[in-house]
Order: C-alpha cells, then sequence, then structure tokens
C-alpha cells in the first residue's frame, strides 16, 4: 500500500491496521491515542472539515464511474463498545459525503424473519450497489461478538461463523466492494464517563438502556471476543483498523482519513462521453 501514500507521507491505512493472524491485546492499544493525527482537538477538526472536498470530489467520481459499469462500492463497518460513537461517527464523518450516494444501516437485533435465516442474510439485503458508499453501524461482526459473549451459539458454530465471514468477505472484494473495517477503541473508564453524560442529560436519556450497566459487567469478555475477531478476521482483502476512540475528535479525524485513502486508492475516473461533445455544442449554439 505504500505506493499510495499521500504527499504529507502518512498512510493511516498502515498505520491503524491489524495483522490479522496474530493475537491481539487490546490492553496494549491507547484508547486515547492519537496515532498519526493532527496536534490536538482544533486542529483535528480542522483537518477533518479540510478532507470534505476531496472526499465529495471522490464520491462523485465513484459515482459518475458506475454510470459506465464500474461495479466498485465501499462498504464502511463500524464495530465498538456502547458509546465508543459508531452513530457520532456516521453523523460527522457522512456529513462529509452527498448523502444521495450513502447508504446508511444500523443493526439491531435480528427479526424473527431474519432470524429464519443464515446471519449473513440480512447484511446481504443492505450492501451498496456500485458506486456507492455502505455505511454499517455495527455488521454480521454482532453474530460472534454477542453470540460469543451471551453463550447464543455454540463454540463449533461460532468457529464456522469466522471462515464464513472470511469467505463472505472475499467474495465482496472479488465483486468490486472495498471493505473498510473499523474497531472503535474505548476504555472502559470513559464508556463510563459518557454513560454518565447521558444520565446526566434529559436530552440523552433516549440514548441510555439499563442493559448498557449489564453489558458493562461484561467488559472482559467483550474485549476477549472482539481480539478473536480481529485476529481471526482481519485479511489482505479486507483487513481491521483499530482506531483509538475516547477522542471524538480523532475517533472522526481517522475514519474520514481511512475513506479518503482507500479512495484514492481506486481513484474512481469520469467517463468519457458516449456522445459527440462537438456536435452538441453546435446544436446548442444554433438555438
Amino acid at each position: 500500500m505504500a505506493e499510495h501514500k499521500h504527499r504529507d507521507g502518512l498512510d493511516l491505512r498502515e498505520l491503524l491496521r491489524v495483522p490479522g493472524g496474530e493475537p491481539v491485546d487490546l490492553a496494549a492499544y491507547d484508547a486515547r491515542g492519537t496515532p498519526g493525527g493532527p496536534k490536538g482537538k482544533a486542529a483535528g477538526k480542522a483537518a477533518t472539515a479540510e478532507l470534505g472536498k476531496p472526499l465529495a470530489d471522490l464520491q462523485e467520481r465513484l459515482w459518475a464511474a458506475s454510470t459506465a459499469g464500474d461495479r466498485r462500492r465501499v462498504l464502511l463497518v463500524l464495530q465498538g463498545m456502547d458509546t465508543s460513537g459508531k452513530g457520532g461517527t456516521v453523523k460527522h464523518v457522512i456529513g462529509l459525503f452527498n448523502p444521495s450516494g450513502c447508504r446508511i444501516h444500523a443493526f439491531k437485533a435480528p427479526t424473527p424473519e431474519e432470524r429464519r435465516h443464515s446471519f449473513l442474510w440480512r447484511i446481504e439485503k443492505a450492501l451498496p450497489q456500485p458506486g456507492e458508499l455502505g455505511i454499517f453501524d455495527r455488521s454480521h461482526y454482532e453474530d460472534v461478538l454477542i453470540a460469543r459473549v451471551r453463550e447464543l451459539a455454540p463454540r463449533a458454530e461460532l468457529e464456522r461463523r469466522y471462515d464464513e465471514i472470511n469467505r463472505f468477505e472475499k467474495s465482496l472484494a472479488d465483486d468490486g466492494v472495498t471493505v473498510i473495517k473499523c474497531f472503535l477503541h474505548i476504555s472502559y473508564d470513559q464508556q463510563r464517563r459518557r454513560l454518565l453524560k447521558r444520565l446526566d442529560r434529559p436530552d440523552k436519556h433516549w440514548k441510555f438502556d439499563p442493559s448498557d450497566i449489564d453489558d458493562r459487567a461484561l467488559w472482559p469478555a467483550y474485549q476477549k471476543a472482539y481480539e478473536i475477531v480481529l485476529e481471526r478476521c482481519s485479511t489482505p482483502y479486507a483487513p481491521w483498523y483499530l482506531v483509538p476512540a475516547d477522542r471524538k475528535w480523532y475517533r472522526n479525524w481517522a475514519v474520514s482519513r481511512l475513506l479518503l485513502e482507500h479512495l484514492r486508492a481506486l481513484d474512481p475516473r469520469y467517463p468519457k462521453a458516449d456522445f459527440d461533445v462537438a456536435e452538441c455544442r453546435r446544436r446548442l449554439l444554433a438555438q
């Protein structure tokens, strides 16, 4: 990937990428870290805003290319513990794009109909079409995260799902989908602060669920479940990126930057006109 470095010399894809195939210790990653990031909150917010124009330009080129048969599209997968900022990332990062070219899906608990199908059935229905940017707030990984922690499936079934996810993501890559998976890494203490803030503010009560407290009691089990996912499902065709998420400004900048680097690597092009430009100009001027 080094050949796609921007002129500032930074390749955040390499910096935040989880190697895969190796044991992961989340405790070794600083959730308040700002690897490769701007110096401070103000600079970070300004840098994120500056990414808006190049991101919008690349999005338009990707959409334009699809009108001429280019099947490529982008899928951003956001995973993380409660309050890690999945919804906030959608709000701040996707706000830089033209919403008409985005397909956003927040996955909740499966419906009775969805439970009657393979766990990937509802995922396949929500995939972006050629030229689109798809965003998953939670994803198919819930079926190896919550399912593991809450013991909703036998361990043998979970093992099968890791392999099935890898095959599924390989098929997406082969079909022109650039899969960008971001694990928003929040610390235990920071999560408590954010949950308390929701309780302290009446306008945030709608975001609070008492079950969040129950999940905090299972924090070690969730961390272990994520470590297994990062080890088993970070692949060359669909790598995981570990994004420190205690600092919201850094989280937003990092995800925006990752999107920019992937879109630049795709380098979508406007299609050539399939009509006589000079003749059309002549006809218009003659009217």
